[in-house]
């Protein structure tokens, strides 16, 4: 699908174009593995490349494929690659062909050296905590994976309410790559005009660590332009499981530039660079704001990327720069 208002800018050239929810992740053995959603919302690619920039020209595999009924049959959104405990990992969402809506997250698992090439096996619907009679029962995905001082966590996002329902962010300690150890406890809810455009929304969580901080960053608003970027974050040291351990961006940290071309920019993910010495920011945007129909079937959030830079306090710098990857 063509639009007649694209610009493009140096800023918003992509490096894959058609590729949403972008998920990096850079391996021991040098590789840069990455994953995204893609327009048909029907399957699951991986690309590898020792560098940035070749994840661009790289082959695309297909290493999973929807149901044609049931779970797992219907808006396979999100997914994204962790290593843990020397297995892969793929965390994704997805509905049902006979009720779309039903988002739940899943998990797929790869005990093979090169996830590429290996064989990959559903480990169904992930599990919350024996005792947990809230987490997963509604709409809930965007599950993300981070570890601190020997433990991990899962980090997602789950509607709650009634009528127009309210995206939350949940965060819970990890039993195994497909269960959860503890009860959820709620990090973040839409409080701010920013995050409550056109639907109430928190998604999208990813973590990034410097110094002492880990870093939360996550997605608001509909998926159109007023799609923007909050952040919260927590001295490592600190109790993750309490909220008050968190401290919450009054103002969103990216948001749509209309000068630069950019709209809409959400759901990152971040990684290093070749030599490992800088952060790198991989997004997804829209290079026209006016979109055709619903925003969540336009196929064009092409993927983005920004270095991240750092203030003298420790805290992130996003700034838009021009696109070094393209």
């Amino acid at each position: 699908m063509q639009n007649s208002n694209i610009r493009t800018t140096p800023y918003n050239k992509p490096l894959l174009e058609q590729r949403a929810d972008p998920y990096i992740y850079r391996h021991t053995d040098g590789y840069y593995y990455f994953t995204a959603s893609v327009p048909e919302y029907d399957r699951i690619i991986l690309r590898k490349s020792e560098t940035i920039k070749g994840l661009r020209n790289a082959e695309e595999h297909v290493i999973w494929r929807k149901h044609e009924s049931g779970e797992m049959s219907k808006h396979i959104w999100a997914p994204e690659i962790h290593y843990i405990n020397n297995s892969w990992y793929i965390y994704f969402a997805a509905g049902k062909a006979e009720n779309q809506w039903e988002i739940r997250p899943y998990v797929l698992e790869c005990r093979d050296a090169d996830p590429v090439a290996g064989e990959w096996k559903e480990l169904g619907k992930m599990q919350c905590a024996d005792e947990d009679e809230f987490s997963f029962r509604s709409f809930s995905l965007d599950g993300t994976v981070f570890e601190n001082n020997g433990k991990y966590y899962f980090v997602w996002a789950e509607k709650v309410g009634v009528g127009r329902q309210i995206s939350n962010l949940y965060i819970a300690e990890m039993e195994t790559p497909w269960k959860l150890k503890t009860v959820q406890v709620m990090l973040s809810t839409p409080d701010y005009d920013w995050e409550r455009r056109g639907f109430w929304v928190n998604e999208g969580p990813a973590v990034l660590k410097h110094g002492e901080y880990i870093f939360l960053t996550y997605s608001a608003s509909d998926t159109s332009a007023n799609y923007c970027m909050g952040m919260l974050y927590a001295n490592k040291n600190s109790d993750l499981l309490d909220p008050l351990s968190w401290k919450k961006s009054r103002y969103p940290v990216l948001a749509t530039d209309r000068e630069k071309g950019i709209f809409g920019p959400g759901h990152n993910s971040f990684t290093k660079s070749e030599d490992g010495t800088k952060d790198i920011m991989f997004f997804h945007a829209r290079q026209y704001e006016e979109i055709i129909g619903n925003p969540l079937y336009d196929p064009n959030r092409h993927t983005l990327t920004m270095e991240i830079g750092w203030s003298d306090d420790g805290m992130p710098v996003f700034e838009y720069q021009k696109q070094v990857y393209e």
